[in-house]
């Protein structure tokens, strides 16, 4: 009875495990040989640590417009280079994409030509609870951006806590400004 039980026991634990091979069917027989490459060419696993850190992703997690806007824009910018840094305050008033004499902002200019652009680069959509993200830090900078592009209302804020928020912190870097940190 004992020796049936045993039997029965590998036989689940086989059908089991051929269930979890690619194609749930059985694993190849070990008298498979397979070519390994070379260490220096191979491709390291997701779960691999390294020493060099992930790249952004590509600009395109950041909304596209149907095209460009009209360029006007009424915004008060505050950029916190770190935890024991002051916060630099910046104004942008934008009127047909060129900067007024009220802003106060570094690269008017620049960030006004961005804004139309793209004016949704400041109301990005909100994340998706399944999408995946680098895990990768790029710095302690946070901003936060309120007031009015186009007639639609703006206040959000940017960090580069992970790979997905330094998309959107790049995206945006001509509007927050000098103080917005490296790309």
């Amino acid at each position: 009875m004992r020796k049936a039980w045993m039997h029965a026991l590998v036989l689940v634990s086989v059908v089991g495990l051929s269930a979890c091979s690619p194609g749930g069917g059985p694993s190849p027989s070990p008298s498979v040989t397979t070519t390994a490459t070379s260490p220096s060419t191979a491709t390291p696993s997701p779960d691999t640590e390294t020493t060099v850190p992930a790249p952004s992703p590509p600009p395109s997690t950041v909304p596209a417009t149907a095209g460009p806007g009209k360029g006007n824009a009424e915004l008060a910018i505050m950029v916190k280079p770190a935890e024991s840094e002051p916060a630099q305050n910046y104004t942008l008033v934008c009127k047909d994409g060129a900067p007024t004499a009220e802003s106060s902002h570094p690269s008017a200019v620049a960030a006004c030509a961005a804004l139309k652009d793209n004016p949704a680069v400041l109301s990005p959509a909100p994340r998706r609870t399944d999408q995946a993200c680098t895990q990768q830090y790029g710095g302690p900078q946070e901003a936060t951006v309120t007031g009015v592009v186009d007639d639609s209302p703006v206040d959000t804020s940017f960090a580069r806590r992970d790979g997905c928020e330094i998309g959107l912190w790049n995206a945006a870097k001509d509007i927050l400004g000098s103080a917005g940190g490296a790309s």
